[in-house]
């Protein structure tokens, strides 16, 4: 392997590492995340409707915890499994 292939490839698993840990960080803090994302959509729903531009509104608490769960799961097994075929 030539010196410049190594690097690429160590700098590839740490990228990758970095994705299961974002992704363990998001599915962790699912909670904060959603309801964080949904008091801010709230408050912009409300300012484009104040203007005339009917929008839906946020997702339900339920539906944007799981989907945030959901998320960052699955950015987190998708980059274990990228790593687990970058080492076979």
């Amino acid at each position: 392997m030539a010196a410049g292939t190594i690097g690429n490839y160590r700098g590839s698993v740490y990228m990758e590492f970095s994705r299961v840990f974002m992704g363990l960080t998001l599915a962790f803090f699912h909670v904060r995340v959603a309801d964080f994302l949904r008091k801010h959509d709230h408050e912009l729903a409300t300012t484009f409707r104040q203007h005339g531009l009917p929008i839906p509104g946020a997702l339900p608490e339920p539906a944007a915890h799981a989907l945030f769960f959901v998320m960052g799961i699955g950015v987190a097994l998708i980059s274990l499994t990228r790593i687990w075929l970058t080492l076979h």
